[in-house]
């Protein structure tokens, strides 16, 4: 049973940052000796592939804008990580049906996937750069701690990994109904505005009445 949180918990930080999540998996498994780590994600050539990919990852998802391409980008590659990675983590197991397991972590990653690409989308709203930075930078520890957490304690990783998922949620309902509202009052100034200045120009004088 304790490959199915890691799956879970493994899925959720995909759907953050995928490449990031094979390459901690490989560099614990080939230098920590931890167990459970497939194979192949401890390969040389993958390891070498996943950690460019991880650095570029962490450079576009901190650009305004861009991060929210890049997310679009990986609305199908995340999800698709997280299955083989679900699937090779059972198939190390024995325990879980591989198939199994590469949905849970497909459909995982995708809800995570997509608050994460949510909250970005509001975030770039903001005037200011630093709020985009400061989440990406979060989001990148988030990841670093529960995958770690994952390889140590998996049922503590994955009790993490659903409470920030639930969280995420809400967040993205809130932040959504604030920029409803926002647009909403905009809406009702402009109005206003063009009100005003139909009753100060006057019908036919283009003067004050």
């Amino acid at each position: 049973m304790e490959v199915l949180p890691w799956v879970f918990s493994s899925a959720w930080a995909s759907g953050l940052n995928s490449y990031a999540v094979v390459l901690l998996l490989g560099l614990f498994g080939r230098f920590a000796g931890a167990d459970g780590v497939p194979p192949a994600v401890q390969r040389t050539d993958v390891l070498i592939v996943v950690a460019v990919l991880t650095a570029v990852d962490l450079v576009a998802d901190k650009i305004p804008y861009l991060d929210s391409a890049w997310d679009a980008v990986h609305t199908v590659i995340r999800p698709g990580i997280a299955a083989a990675v679900g699937a090779l983590l059972a198939g190390q197991a024995g325990t879980l049906n591989e198939a199994v397991a590469a949905g849970i972590a497909a459909l995982t990653a995708l809800a995570s996937h997509s608050i994460k690409a949510g909250l970005r989308a509001a975030v770039n709203t903001s005037p200011e750069p630093a709020s985009n930075l400061v989440l990406s930078s979060a989001e990148d520890l988030t990841v670093a701690g529960v995958v770690t957490l994952g390889v140590l304690h998996p049922w503590a990783a994955a009790a993490v990994a659903g409470t920030l998922l639930v969280v995420g949620l809400v967040l993205v309902i809130l932040v959504i109904g604030r920029i409803r509202a926002f647009r909403a009052r905009r809406r009702q100034r402009r109005l206003e505005r063009s009100r005003a200045r139909t009753v100060v120009s006057g019908p036919g004088t283009g003067h004050d009445v």
